[in-house]
């Protein structure tokens, strides 16, 4: 995807090394912790760290909500970068109507600092506006303060 007009992007420095928040990525029971902001949480994370590995979890709500999310890893680079997709389930199977693509790279910066940018590529103008109406900014961000505040603990 070479179009950047649909993706968007959370890009920060955080206060932890790169290697602790690999970890909360790659680590299902940290993954658990911090990866919806909260009241929302997950359950059930399938981490397959290979290409066409799983990539899942249940994403549940203060309510009782309960959202199965299904994809795939496309790219690892150890300890630097992850890209995910939900147009495939295992086995390179079509999955469903596809929503996006996403990457997530980890760079030191220093001081025990990491810059980390979470970006989520949208094939469609559609997807991308409904993306940022479910509160793409506000959600991630909350994340990635949860995720920051985790790494520190590790």
């Amino acid at each position: 995807m070479t179009d950047t007009g649909n993706d968007l992007i959370l890009d920060r420095f955080l206060e932890a090394p790169r290697s602790a928040l690999w970890r909360c990525w790659t680590e299902p029971k940290l993954l658990e912790q911090w990866f919806c902001p909260k009241p929302w949480f997950i359950t059930d994370p399938v981490l397959d760290l290979r290409p066409g590995g799983e990539f899942s979890c249940v994403i549940n709500g203060p309510e009782g909500e309960k959202f199965p999310n299904m994809g795939v890893f496309l790219e690892i680079v150890d300890g630097r970068k992850l890209v995910t997709t939900d147009a495939f389930a295992p086995g390179w199977r079509p999955h469903g109507r596809p929503f996006m693509a996403s990457e997530v790279t980890f760079e030191d910066a220093g001081d025990g600092r990491t810059h980390y940018v979470a970006r989520a590529m949208h094939w469609s103008e559609e997807a991308r506006k409904e993306h940022e109406e479910m509160g793409f900014h506000d959600g991630w961000g909350k994340a990635a303060d949860q995720l920051e505040a985790l790494a520190k603990t590790l």
